[in-house]
């Protein structure tokens, strides 16, 4: 009986356990997920629950994964490469044949000196927590005017269109309160524009501007000063705020550094196409969990898998990986007023205009404000839960197409 071991029960952990039980047979093979709680949160959702969204973002792992998938519970101690077990905290060892590692990342707002403390959560707030995410909204609904300043601590962050989105969004929410006119929105990012990409970084700095929303760049930040109310970068800038929306410094788990298995972010280094471990040839890691250079985003989690199955089923039947995966990475990005806007890149191609996914036909505009895509986002949500997590086959080819794309 060959064991396969997959850490985290995210998005990319509960695809490809889905994918690859339908694909190995029960016979041969035992399949086990790991993860810390027995709740799957849909990420993308946390983004509308400070505007007022309520709507349950959780629900039961076991349910979400197939029959003859073992589900464990439990904080992840420690991995052994060499000898290939898995320690948990409570003590139980798990030997495996095959490891992947899918825990993800997360905010670590104890990295930033004066981010955690007294303040946090009342005038320094995150909303890429459950908790955070509705601390927010009670904060938004008490917001009487002032400065809100959106901060980027710094790259790679999950979803990392999600603070414009927030910033977009906000915009719209004073708007429609009738209080635009009493706060000045300030966008704070490490990058020297709007996004990572100068033709989306073009197209997203204009729509801040008409929005009248100020723009912050290169900004590294050294500390927050949560009694001044004030951030401070390394080269001694400072950018006061009343209300503070911060995406701390995002990081893979703890037990990775521990393990010997990760970078100083606690990413595992991996091919980037075919997401195998550069150390360890038996461990795999997908998701955000791995230092591949594209966008920590569903999309990622989504296109990769694919690859990653058909690559796995090649390597434990001792053949060569035939497979590359692209960087293909595609976000919808809501920009207020039932509107958004939509991207389509990988890792050698930036974000172009155009339309996708069939070509001229569309029907979705890239780099464009439209309804049509805000409804795509609002779609989605259904085919995460329907399609995407079960390992159903999605119309998507995971390879970036240029079809329908305008080069400038």
């Amino acid at each position: 009986m060959k064991r396969l071991v997959i850490l985290g029960g995210g998005t990319a952990g509960t695809m490809v356990a889905n994918k690859l039980r339908r694909r190995l047979p029960l016979s041969e093979w035992r399949i086990t997920v790991i993860d810390r709680d027995s709740r799957h949160l849909y990420q993308p959702g946390l983004l509308f629950v400070p505007f007022g969204g309520r709507e349950d973002l959780r629900k039961p792992r076991r349910q979400l994964l197939r029959r003859g998938i073992r589900l464990l519970t439990g904080e992840i101690a420690e991995v052994d490469p060499v000898a290939k077990d898995v320690h948990l905290a409570d003590g139980e060892i798990l030997r495996y044949d095959y490891l992947v590692v899918a825990t993800g990342t997360g905010p670590r707002p104890d990295q930033t000196p004066g981010m955690l403390g007294p303040e946090w959560h009342r005038s320094i707030h995150d909303f890429y927590t459950y908790d955070g995410a509705c601390a927010l909204r009670e904060a938004l609904q008490g917001f009487t005017g002032g400065r809100l300043v959106v901060h980027v601590v710094d790259q790679p962050i999950k979803c990392p269109v999600a603070p414009l989105e927030f910033t977009f969004l906000a915009e719209a929410f004073f708007r429609h309160r009738e209080m635009r006119d009493q706060v000045e929105l300030v966008y704070v990012t490490p990058l020297d524009g709007a996004f990572t990409k100068p033709i989306a970084a073009r197209h997203l700095g204009r729509l801040l501007d008409e929005r009248k929303i100020r723009l912050e760049t290169d900004f590294m930040v050294e500390r927050v000063d949560a009694e001044r109310k004030t951030l401070v970068s390394y080269d001694e800038r400072e950018v006061g705020y009343d209300l503070l929306v911060t995406i701390p410094l995002n990081m893979g788990a703890d037990f990775v550094a521990s393990s010997g298995l990760g970078d100083e972010l606690n990413y595992v280094p991996v091919d980037k196409h075919t997401l195998q471990s550069t150390a360890y040839p038996d461990v795999f890691a997908v998701g955000d969990a791995n230092d591949i250079p594209t966008s920590k985003a569903g999309s990622v989690a989504h296109f990769a898998s694919d690859v990653f199955v058909e690559n796995f089923l090649q390597y434990v039947d001792g053949a060569p990986m035939t497979h590359s995966f692209d960087g293909h990475s595609n976000c919808f990005i809501e920009t207020g007023d039932g509107k958004g806007l939509l991207i389509d890149f990988n890792y050698d191609t930036e974000p172009l205009p155009g339309r996708f996914p069939l070509g001229w036909l569309g029907p979705l505009s890239l780099l464009r404000e439209t309804r049509a895509n805000h409804w795509g986002k609002v779609a989605f949500r259904w085919i995460y839960w329907h399609v995407l997590l079960p390992g159903r086959w999605l119309p998507l080819p995971a390879a970036m197409s240029m079809k329908g794309k305008v080069r400038q």
